[in-house]
């Protein structure tokens, strides 16, 4: 690890936690990883998906129950 790294880590519990989720972001946009702000539109358009599949009958519910079930059967295996 180069030695400016080790200080910044070093000083990362003095930073403001609104402070070090802007370098988180500024971070991640660094590297091409998805943001904060990639994941919440992605997440809005899946929510708006899944609303308008329900809303035309293209998609039904399943009782969580039921969805309980199908799981505790696949994994018991």
């Amino acid at each position: 690890m180069l030695a400016s790294t080790e200080k910044i880590v070093k000083e990362i519990p003095n930073i403001p936690v609104n402070d070090r989720l802007v370098l988180i972001d500024n971070l991640l946009k660094s590297v091409n990883l998805p943001t904060r702000e990639d994941i919440d539109r992605a997440w809005s358009e899946e929510v708006e998906r899944r609303h308008r599949a329900l809303n035309d009958g293209t998609a039904t519910l399943i009782p969580g129950e039921e969805v309980f079930a199908r799981v505790r059967e696949r994994f018991s295996k």
